[in-house]
């Protein structure tokens, strides 16, 4: 049986200029056009597979891209015979590529030649690279004709600035207050008897509806384990009632059973929900599917969680196609208002109207769970690297970074704390966004209590430094593992401990749980299923608190102590490590990750080398990305 998919982000950059030509007038458009829709549908398809990529501490972002294209500009000419193009040239050119491509016949002819790309690179089976492609080429035509394919831009790119000006994915910088920023000050530790929250972290559910048992959890496809999939051989056992160790996500009785079997976590005084309902069957998703995967879901956790209050995040699964989250200023049938207003419709309940408000602009809100602090939920599709819509704009979109220094400015101002929550990680995102972010969390550090992400699948965190040094813990994101097994793992979710709700709180994690579904014990016939505790963080690793120099000193102390570091691997796959080793280059990459929360940042690990420097990043063990 055939494999797709693998290796597709080493290609990413590089295939563009392997491409042919068939000599016709219109060639060049439609083809690049079509190359084009068929490696962003790669990097979507990424998203329904684990990619084994250089195991650096993030994935180079395409941040790099601008330089890799200036590099591949001479061979494109040389490929397309554009030698001699002159700058009106160009631009009549491309202004006529642009009109004709707003007319839909020739958007199928992208399509046409996107779905022949794909079949050919093996990125997919075929049926799944001719639906991907429907689905995506209308969206991403109207993209690249906005960005890329727009005459300043691309003539810009190919011919050099006197031309255009190529800023695709450009530096920028929010502005930050000048109010001086108040001297470092440590959170004190709350005295004893002092209440403690209890806060249950829900992240990538992934419920798909056509999940089915006993169907081939190794097929073809990009997602195993559903109608469709196929009966594995008689050699093989199919999926499990309750999941299975694959590229499968989850039926609804096993998200039903994790709501139902709460009980010993509890009581919890809120929830932190940061997305991705809907499965990895992104290719052909419709906009009925993911409402539906919406109210479902939400329908599913009020039922259980009755009275407690849910504060959700925006995950890149929710919309369709995945990843596609324009900024406010698309309009239309492109905008994302679709998905926003089924938002606000199923969480009013739990939502005040300020935050309904935000959340139908862009996604994303902020309120006051209790007196004296803050919750933040940020739409981190708005720095994601697969988000094609930033390719339009990818400066500050929906002006959420700056939204952001607002309300931390008005909360230093009254003495409250903030917790902030998202999907994407900020060491996952484009460079620009990162930094700022980044720089944004070190002018707050005394303001921001907690950070709290998902989106990996997996168990690690993300220490923040100062920036002058880099070497002063300021902050740590935590990013939970996954309710999802895909890919390999047990079902699971998080239970934070936080400094309570009483006048000056620092409402900082003060520890955290988490809990799994054995699947090999769940999938016993007769078996019952049984969440259990897999580990508790200060227990485990010995930790003083939880405070950020206690996780960097974490990470140094797993450099030299191997026992330490396995104890740190197995949770990182919720109990379910892999069955290869991880050698000195996978614990190292892997190490280098938890010092990374800005990326694109190789200096952020600098010490954990014995020779202060990076091993060459071909070197590294590929590190699973779960996107």
């Amino acid at each position: 049986m055939p494999r797709y998919g693998a290796s597709l982000r080493q290609s990413c950059p590089r295939s563009g200029r392997e491409q042919g030509q068939d000599g016709t007038a219109r060639a060049p458009g439609l083809l690049w056009m079509g190359l084009v829709l068929a490696l962003a549908l790669a990097l979507a398809l990424s998203d329904s597979r684990v990619l084994w990529a250089p195991a650096e501490a993030h994935p180079v972002s395409p941040q790099g891209h601008p330089a890799r294209l200036h590099r591949i500009v001479p061979r494109l000419r040389d490929v397309f015979g554009w030698g001699n193009l002159t700058c009106p040239v160009c631009k009549g050119l491309f202004t006529a590529i642009n009109l004709g491509l707003k007319k839909e016949p020739n958007v199928a002819r992208v399509g046409s030649v996107a779905i022949k790309l794909c079949n050919l690179l093996k990125i997919a089976p075929p049926a799944v690279c001719q639906s991907i492609v429907h689905l995506f080429e209308d969206d991403m035509v109207e993209v690249w004709r906005r960005s890329v394919l727009s005459p300043s831009e691309a003539c810009g790119l190919l011919l050099g600035s006197t031309c255009g000006h190529w800023d695709i994915f450009s530096s920028w910088n929010i502005s930050l207050p000048t109010v001086p920023k108040p001297p470092p000050k440590p959170p004190s530790p709350p005295a004893p008897g002092a209440p403690v929250s209890r806060i249950l972290f829900l992240t990538d559910l992934h419920w798909d509806h056509d999940y089915l048992e006993g169907m081939d959890p190794d097929c073809a496809d990009p997602l195993c384990c559903r109608r469709g999939s196929g009966l594995p051989p008689a050699s093989r056992p199919g999926a499990g009632y309750w999941g299975e160790y694959s590229k499968c996500d989850l039926p609804l009785r096993t998200l039903e059973s994790l709501l139902s079997g709460l009980g010993p976590a509890g009581p919890f005084d809120m929830v932190y929900w940061t997305g991705d309902i809907p499965a990895h069957d992104v290719w052909h998703q419709t906009r009925q599917d993911q409402l539906r995967a919406l109210t479902t879901v939400t329908a599913l956790v009020r039922k259980f969680l009755g009275p407690v209050p849910v504060y959700p995040a925006v995950g890149n699964h929710e919309s369709t196609p995945v990843n596609s989250f324009p900024p406010p200023f698309i309009e239309g049938n492109h905008s994302s208002r679709w998905l926003y207003e089924a938002m606000a419709k199923a969480w009013e309940p739990w939502l005040p109207a300020e935050a309904l408000r935000t959340l139908r602009i862009g996604g994303f809100y902020a309120l006051s769970p209790y007196p004296g602090l803050r919750l933040i939920s940020l739409n981190m599709n708005f720095c994601s690297r697969e988000n094609f819509w930033l390719l339009i704009n990818s400066t500050d979109p929906a002006g959420q970074l700056q939204w952001l220094v607002g309300e931390l400015q008005a909360a230093e101002d009254r003495g409250d704390k903030v917790h902030i929550i998202g999907h994407i990680p900020p060491g996952h995102c484009l460079k620009s966004w990162s930094w700022n972010y980044y720089r944004i969390v070190a002018r707050y550090e005394n303001t921001l209590a907690a950070q709290f992400f998902g989106h990996t699948h997996v168990d690690e965190f993300e220490v923040f430094y100062d920036e002058e040094t880099l070497s002063r813990p300021l902050a740590v994101a935590f990013l939970a593992p996954s309710a999802t097994t895909y890919i390999g793992l047990n079902p699971g979710y998080r239970v934070y401990h936080i400094d309570g709700n009483y006048s000056g709180s620092s409402h900082v994690v003060l520890d955290h749980e988490t809990y799994i579904l054995n699947l090999t014990q769940a999938n016993t016939p007769g078996a019952i299923p049984h969440w259990q505790l897999l580990y508790r963080a200060r227990e485990t690793y010995g930790l003083p608190n939880t405070l950020p120099t206690a996780w960097h000193n974490l990470v140094y102390r797993m450099r030299g102590d191997m026992q330490l570091f396995q104890t740190f691997w197995f949770l990182y796959h919720k109990g379910h490590p892999p069955s290869e080793p991880c050698g000195t280059p996978c614990r190292l990459a892997t190490l280098c990750a938890q010092l990374s929360a800005r990326a694109d940042s190789p200096a952020l690990c600098r010490h954990l080398m014995p020779d202060g420097s990076l091993p060459e990043a071909q070197s590294l063990w590929p590190r699973p990305l779960f996107c």
